[in-house]
């Protein structure tokens, strides 16, 4: 969809921003028992540096391999929607352990032998909720709001 550099960094700001809010919002009410508005207050105060850790994980690292897996297992002329839902899941498939690994080490700080099972069971908690919010919702309005931002005249 993104057409040149700027509209990628801005299409995945959208998703970084997005997927955050709805990951930070998700571990707070697992983390509370349920949300509230101090559950809801902390998950802001995360989000201002787990939204530039997201950002750069997602466009460096995990948006170019799953671009390319996406083309190479896919290719150009496979349906549009189901390559889309395939790109989605491969980043998330490569997001969620990425981002539960900084969580893991910014939030649980475990000692060093138990970083592994904290860090597996937090990607195991995040997992099904990445996938679900990226597939069914955060994906669609996403790119919905960036097609809306970039209509062609």
């Amino acid at each position: 969809m993104p057409e040149t550099r700027f509209q990628s960094i801005v299409f995945a700001l959208l998703m970084v921003v997005f997927m955050v809010v709805a990951m930070e919002f998700y571990n707070q009410g697992l983390m509370c028992g349920g949300l509230s508005w101090a559950a809801m207050g902390k998950s802001i105060q995360e989000m201002k540096f787990m939204i530039p850790i997201c950002f750069i994980m997602s466009f460096f690292i995990a948006d170019p391999i799953a671009s390319r897996l996406t083309m190479r297992n896919m290719g150009e002329n496979s349906d549009r929607i189901l390559r889309t839902v395939f790109r989605a899941a491969v980043t998330v498939s490569m997001m969620c352990p990425i981002m539960s690994f900084w969580a893991t080490l910014i939030f649980q700080k475990p000692v060093f032998v138990d970083f592994i099972p904290a860090w597996l069971t937090t990607v195991a908690k995040n997992l099904p909720m990445a996938f679900f919010w990226q597939i069914l919702f955060c994906g669609p309005l996403v790119r919905f709001l960036f097609r809306s931002i970039y209509r062609k005249a």
